[in-house]
């Protein structure tokens, strides 16, 4: 092996680790994303700021794509390069078949083991090199498993951001003016305490998916960024209570909440000092707010 098929061949394990590495912080390691991931989504976020209507709520489901297909283009690149090398004097080829030897064949026999629907008419004569289609066919089939699991979670974990969003539209057309003075203080509790958890729940979701916090709602009935500013009314409210349950249920709603700009503010990059101004940010950033708004806040 001469010094360029050594550099295609470090080349192409390189990339092959960094495939590895990012699948391996976005979907296995808690509160973390991988860089190609983090990468992907965040300038799809950027491009489509300026997008209205639901044009603009494609950009996350369109970049979900992207990352997966640069995982697929890095693992079918990173093999292809490694076979580069030794074709076509390493592999078997089926008789009728032309010996071609180029990178187009290599990246055809790295799709097909990837895919492990390979069609038998060129095959690894080595055992070193049979190992390494081997362990590409176990490392798509894991891709596979591991990206369809990946949207099993995200998906929920958006359905609980909408139904709390929901939930506060709900609490906050059902009290009127009246609030939640209206209520009896024991049942009023139970609300609070219910939100409070919610909201510790979508905390949770933003720190181990930070991919969700790219989906954008384009009405506000679902947005958690346009209703979350109603979720602080009830907790200030709820402490000024006479009532010891609800002014306990009150603080637990109000650190809930500061633990959700503590999450926006560390992983997402929104300012401000406190959490009244993190979630203008939250908002102005989903579109839910006008600039003007923030700064006047």
């Amino acid at each position: 092996m001469d010094f360029v098929d050594a550099l295609w061949t470090a080349v192409g394990a390189g990339l092959i680790l960094m495939m590895l590495a990012d699948v391996f912080h976005t979907l296995l390691y808690p509160h973390g994303s991988g860089p190609v991931c983090r990468t992907i989504m965040r300038a799809f976020w950027l491009l489509t700021r300026s997008f209205r209507g639901r044009a603009g709520t494609l950009s996350a489901p369109v970049s979900l794509v992207a990352v997966i297909a640069a995982w697929t283009g890095l693992a079918i690149l990173g093999w292809a390069l490694l076979y580069l090398p030794h074709l076509p004097g390493g592999f078997v080829y089926g008789e009728g078949v032309p010996q071609q030897g180029d990178f187009a064949e290599a990246v055809y026999i790295s799709m097909g083991s990837l895919s492990t629907v390979g069609y038998g008419e060129i095959v690894a004569g080595p055992p070193l090199l049979r190992l390494l289609a081997g362990l590409q066919s176990i490392t798509g089939f894991a891709l596979l498993t591991a990206t369809v699991s990946w949207l099993l979670q995200l998906f929920p974990a958006l359905t609980r951001r909408r139904t709390l969003a929901h939930q506060l539209n709900l609490m906050r057309e059902a009290g009127g003016q009246e609030g939640i003075a209206g209520l009896d203080p024991t049942h009023s509790a139970a609300l609070i305490e219910s939100l409070a958890r919610s909201v510790a729940t979508v905390s949770v979701d933003l720190s181990s998916l930070r991919e969700s916090y790219y989906f954008r709602e384009v009405e506000q009935r679902s947005s958690l960024a346009a209703t979350v500013a109603y979720a602080q009314d009830l907790s200030s409210e709820a402490k000024l209570s006479d009532n010891t349950e609800l002014r306990f249920a009150g603080r637990m709603l109000h650190a809930s909440l500061d633990d959700l700009a503590a999450v926006l503010r560390g992983k997402f990059g929104h300012s401000g000092e406190t959490s009244s101004a993190v979630f203008d940010s939250y908002a102005l950033h989903h579109r839910h707010r006008q600039e003007h708004a923030r700064t006047g806040h």
